[in-house]
């Protein structure tokens, strides 16, 4: 007779406090989310591109708000849901830029790991050494405007001559100025990524002749993956730095480059899905050994775009 209830009671504990394992099954998406989330370049990623599509939802619903309001069916010719999106890219923006205050780390890890590994050709050894030395400029360069637009740090400093020459005049820190140039140091980084991509064109072309060469029995078909891989992580960053450095001369620009703010929310947007796409693939897991892969991005710094 005391079986009945401790077996109820055990029924009611499964069904309202197990309950998430009746509602929700596993889910293979939701755990290869948590995997790129887990990365600070993958989560870096999503808010791009979180951001990003926020920033694409603003003209629209302005548009569909005003033909609403020709049509009478609004009072208004205004989104209100338009303000909270751009409210909320906004906030977004903010806690990237403050995110990123820990990409310098990694520079210097990136930087000290390819003085210890062989590159395949001298000219990349090149090209990512002056890639890395260009984000030694940008990385402080955006914390500090950061910093200043928050009114962490004053708007002048001291010059180090003034321990000489007391008439010195004070160094001013103009966020508008350091933003400027910060972005200019990602300018020329995204140049120096296309002379990367002509390297890796040139390795992946020789790569695919060496495969043709080979009999047909001979070739696995995870050589044949791998360099299917390598063409389409070439496109995809082809595209990326496509519309990225658009964007990053607008932003090394007084006053901008592009006139129309909707075609830098475009580029934005186009380049935040490809390299969230990439990430998605990045840790993806491996179709044969079941170990998550070491998802590593040092070749590759996650920057996007620096906040507006």
């Amino acid at each position: 007779m005391s079986r009945k209830p401790q077996y109820s009671l055990a029924r009611l504990n499964d069904s309202v406090l197990g309950v998430w394992g009746l509602l929700l099954p596993q889910s293979e998406g939701l755990d290869h989310l948590l995997r790129l989330l887990s990365t600070w370049s993958g989560t870096d990623k999503f808010f791009t591109l979180l951001q990003s599509t926020c920033k694409i939802l603003v003209p629209l619903l302005h548009l569909r708000a005003r033909l609403q309001h020709r049509a009478g069916l609004s009072r208004v010719a205004t989104s209100s849901a338009a303000t909270g999106f751009s409210k909320f890219a906004s906030i977004i923006s903010d806690s990237q830029m403050l995110g990123r205050f820990w990409g310098l780390l990694q520079i210097f890890q990136w930087l000290i790991s390819l003085e210890r590994t062989q590159q395949p050709t001298r000219n990349l050894l090149t090209i990512e050494r002056l890639q890395g030395w260009s984000m030694l400029g940008y990385y402080p360069l955006e914390h500090l405007s950061y910093l200043r637009t928050h009114d962490v740090i004053p708007a002048s400093v001291s010059s180090p001559v003034s321990i000489f020459d007391s008439t010195a005049k004070p160094i001013s820190l103009d966020s508008g100025f350091l933003s400027r140039w910060s972005c200019r140091f990602w300018a020329s980084y995204i140049v120096l990524q296309f002379a990367h991509l002509r390297e890796d064109r040139q390795l992946l072309q020789f790569q695919q002749r060496a495969l043709r060469r080979k009999s047909r029995g001979t070739v696995t078909a995870a050589e044949k993956q791998d360099l299917a891989r390598k063409w389409d992580a070439y496109f995809s960053g082809l595209l990326v730095n496509a519309c990225n450095l658009p964007l990053a001369l607008h932003w090394s620009i007084d006053g901008g480059l592009i006139k129309n703010s909707l075609v830098v929310d475009i580029l934005s947007f186009i380049a935040a899905v490809v390299s969230f796409r990439t990430g998605w693939k990045a840790t993806a897991l491996p179709s044969v050994s079941p170990p998550l892969p070491d998802i590593s991005d040092l070749a590759a710094p996650p920057i996007e775009h620096p906040a507006t």
